[in-house]
This record gives structure tokens, C-alpha cells and sequence, in this order.
């Protein structure tokens, strides 16, 4: 995962949904899945206030044999000092000097797509996927809740498969839209954890993100996550996840609760 959307939408989904991609897949069927939830992050992000934020999104995913479309409709309340402006929930902030305030109202819409298997190895268990995102600027500029502009982002992600457990590795670059007045730079990004099957409906994982600062004097964020899944029926599952940050450009803290139907 490497921003606070890619971490409730694309990879650590990707895990918990890779058993019934592939079998849907070789039965040559079409998949739809949805994801709710929200998340909680909270930051000081190097200045002297804490600036809060709630980010509920709403993920729907259609795919077919190995390819999959992804739609993330969030929406987004920040509590920060006047003239916050957000570039993505949870990271990197440019913290405004007025008084506090909260700010609320649609984020930023994010279209994606993902070929699986773009290498597989069944001799060795590993496979590789490849996803494409648009990040479109929808979020209010003018109440800080955005930069107004788009963002893309090409990732690939690598899947080494064990009896009980899967370890991954992502990495990434995302081109940035710089905003007026706001000069943000192209990132790299990238990922590193495993997820253990602790019985046949519960996981345990962690993992740790790292990005490139878009801001010319930022600090790298740099941050690591816990969660765990339940499967609740055989097309519900609920995920807890807490994470924290390692850098100023990091959130300090943040929890989520995510609800999955595959």
C-alpha cells in the first residue's frame, strides 16, 4: 500500500481476494466485489497541531478471467488549521496557519485497473500483478480537502504463495498534478510484508510502505501496518487495521475497520 487510498483499496484487498479471483477466473466468470469502512489518522506532520482525519470510501470492483476495473468513491472530513491543504488523506499535509477548523465532503475519486497473473510460476508459487490508477482531482481544492488536480499511478505487485503464508512486494511510481502555488514532485513508492492464514477464515498481517516525499524539503513516508480478516460467511469479510508512522510526513496513528463482500 502506498497511500492512505491504495491501503483501504487495492493491496492488502488484493490478498485477501486472491483465492477467489483465481477461482473465479478459471471457471471464466465475471467477479464483483464491494469495500466500505473508515479510517482514522491523526498527525502533528511536522508543525504544532494535530490535523485529524476520517475517510470513509466506498470500492466496487468488477473483473473477468485475469483483469479487474476499480471504482473508490471516499468520502473525506479533516480537522486542521485554516489553509490545510491535503494532497492525499493521511500523508504529507501542508499545514495552514488560522485557527482550527473541519472541512468535510467528497475526496478524491479513483479509477484502477489490474491484470493478474502477468507472470506466474506454478513450480515456484509466485506471481506478479500489474495496476494502473487515475486519482481525479474531485476533492474541494478551496476547503483543502485536495489538490484539484489528477494523479497516476503504475505499480507492480509480487505474490511468493506458501502453504500458510503469502509474502509481497510492491513497487511504484505515481506522476503528480501540481496544484497553483504548490510544486509536488513524481514519487517512487513500494511495500514489503506477508499475510499469515492463521485458520481458514481468519489472517494476520503486516505491512511496512515507504514513498518518496512529493515535497521538496519533505521527509520520505514511511510507515507500518498491522490488520486482521475474518471471513464472516463464505462472501463477507471484516478487516481491523492500526498503523503508524516513522517521519514527519507520516501520520502518527490511524485505525481502520473494512467490510468486504466477494
Amino acid at each position: 500500500m502506498n497511500t492512505r487510498a491504495n491501503r483501504v483499496a487495492s493491496l492488502v484487498v488484493t490478498v485477501l481476494m486472491v483465492a477467489n479471483v483465481n477461482a473465479f477466473a478459471d471457471e471464466g466468470n465475471t467477479f464483483i466485489s464491494w469495500s466500505t469502512g473508515i479510517e482514522y489518522s491523526s498527525g502533528t506532520y511536522g508543525g504544532t497541531a494535530d490535523i485529524e482525519d476520517f475517510y470513509a470510501p466506498i470500492i466496487a470492483r468488477i473483473g473477468y478471467e485475469r483483469v479487474s476495473f476499480e471504482l473508490t468513491v471516499p468520502y473525506l472530513s479533516v480537522r486542521a488549521p485554516a489553509g490545510t491543504i491535503l494532497p492525499e488523506p493521511g500523508n504529507e499535509p501542508v499545514s495552514g496557519s488560522g485557527p482550527t477548523t473541519t472541512e468535510s465532503g467528497l475526496g478524491d475519486v479513483i479509477a484502477g485497473v489490474t491484470l493478474y497473473d502477468v507472470f506466474y510460476s506454478g513450480e515456484h508459487d509466485i506471481a506478479l500483478d500489474l495496476t494502473g490508477k487515475i486519482k481525479f482531482g474531485t476533492a474541494d481544492e478551496s476547503k483543502g480537502l485536495g489538490t484539484g488536480e489528477q494523479d497516476y499511478t503504475l505499480r507492480a505487485d509480487l505474490f511468493k504463495f506458501f502453504e500458510q503464508f503469502t509474502l509481497l512486494g510492491s513497487a511504484g511510481y505515481k506522476l503528480r498534478g501540481d496544484p497553483p502555488g504548490l510544486d509536488l514532485k513524481n514519487v517512487l513508492l513500494g511495500s514489503v510484508g506477508g499475510v499469515y492464514s492463521m485458520t481458514e477464515k481468519s489472517r494476520l498481517g503486516l505491512i511496512y510502505d515507504y514513498r518518496e516525499s512529493a515535497l521538496a524539503d519533505g521527509d520520505a513516508v514511511s510507515e507500518l501496518s498491522v490488520f486482521l480478516s475474518r471471513s464472516l460467511t463464505d462472501s463477507w469479510q471484516i478487516q481491523f487495521y492500526v498503523f503508524t508512522g516513522f517521519t514527519e510526513s507520516s501520520a502518527d496513528r490511524g485505525a481502520g475497520i473494512l467490510f468486504h463482500i466477494i
